[in-house]
């Protein structure tokens, strides 16, 4: 409790010009990102017509996959370079019941949600398998085993051609007919991308959440104090391959195909770009690297071939003047001008009244 004036004005001062950190609680920063994104997401189709609509699709998937990566970089302290992997299992998942249901006719609504929620036991036994091993090594010893591991799974799908298709995927999945429409899709999209980040959020802010953080600070302490190192991170390496494959699994009915290029290293490599991009120390900031490294996507795909040209000078400027991302960038310049307002104050403070007086 204050007990000077000075402090009483200092305090006065903080809580009027820290806007954020007032009225977002727990969620610091991340309530205001999310103010920001929700109306432009609910908009979207509305303002820019079926190109961005088509974009916005692609910026909730890969977002909710960036997410479900930084589950594991940025909570739990290891990165993964084999994440595609689930998100792989996820759309083959679907894929594969929607093409057995096209076999006998026009695909009916529950057949087709049968087929999105195929992918949660899918890409969970998938997970529950690779971290087995995963959780035994940390640091790069662990990226790289999930590299091998994520390899390991495209080969198996890029050469099983009787029941995969092989390197040629597979082509022509159709979802029922209220979906085949952009907008309608989106908005499905938009809904089920929305309640994965609620759980996801919830499961943050958790025991289990801060538990994930001990890990990542200090995994002997962890220990120490009577936590089970190995079936935490496995659990949570679980948690993010299920979200994992339901990003894949919207992504197979949107794009109606799929290959086994989404199992490969190079789309593993899509959700560390975004989290870098927004910063791995907010709970929004891979949907901000999402909005960005998507958009910027399409629009320099569409004009341009110099597309890893962009998207490496895009990372080269992140890792080397924001290494915390945007988000952290401006984060600080919020910070810093509350700590300027804050100093102000304290030394604006006037001195008649002495502590005794207070009291």
């Amino acid at each position: 409790m204050p007990n000077t004036t000075r402090e009483v004005a200092a305090t006065k001062a903080t809580a009027k010009y820290n806007w954020f950190g007032a009225r977002s609680g727990r969620a610091g920063l991340s309530a205001p990102v999310l103010a920001v994104l929700t109306p432009l997401a609910l908009l979207a189709p509305w303002v820019g017509g079926e190109f961005l609509t088509v974009v916005g699709v692609e910026i909730l998937v890969l977002g909710l996959f960036a997410v479900s990566f930084n589950l594991i970089y940025g909570y739990m302290g290891q990165i993964s370079f084999g994440q595609a992997a689930f998100f792989g299992l996820g759309a083959y998942a679907t894929a594969l019941v929607c093409r057995a249901c096209q076999a006998t006719g026009e695909i009916g609504y529950l057949q087709f949600f049968f087929a999105l929620f195929l992918a949660i036991p899918v890409s969970a036994l998938g997970a529950l398998v690779v971290g087995f091993f995963l959780v035994r090594l940390t640091g790069i010893y662990f990226a790289i085993l999930s590299l091998a591991f994520g390899e390991l799974l495209f080969y198996i799908v890029f050469s099983w051609y009787g029941f995969t298709g092989g390197d040629d995927g597979i082509q022509g999945i159709l979802s029922p007919p209220f979906f085949r429409d952009p907008v309608n899709y989106y908005y499905f999209t938009l809904g089920v991308v929305a309640a994965a980040l609620l759980v996801l959020w919830r499961i943050t802010q958790s025991p289990f959440g801060y538990t994930l953080r001990m890990l990542r600070d200090n995994q002997r302490r962890a220990a120490f104090v009577g936590i089970d190192v190995r079936r935490a991170m496995l659990v949570n390496f679980v948690i993010a391959g299920i979200f994992a494959g339901i990003a894949g699994s919207l992504w197979a009915p949107f794009q109606r195909s799929v290959s086994p290029s989404l199992l490969g290293w190079v789309q593993s490599g899509a959700p560390v770009f975004m989290t870098l991009i927004g910063g791995a120390d907010y709970f929004t900031g891979p949907l901000v690297g999402s909005v960005i490294y998507t958009a910027l996507n399409a629009y320099v795909t569409r004009y341009t071939v110099f597309w890893p040209l962009t998207i490496g000078s895009i990372i080269l400027v992140i890792v080397l003047f924001f290494p915390g991302g945007i988000l952290s960038l401006i984060d600080e310049r919020i910070s810093g001008k509350s700590r300027s307002v804050q100093d102000f104050s304290k030394s604006e403070a006037p001195e008649s009244i002495t502590d005794g007086a207070i009291k």
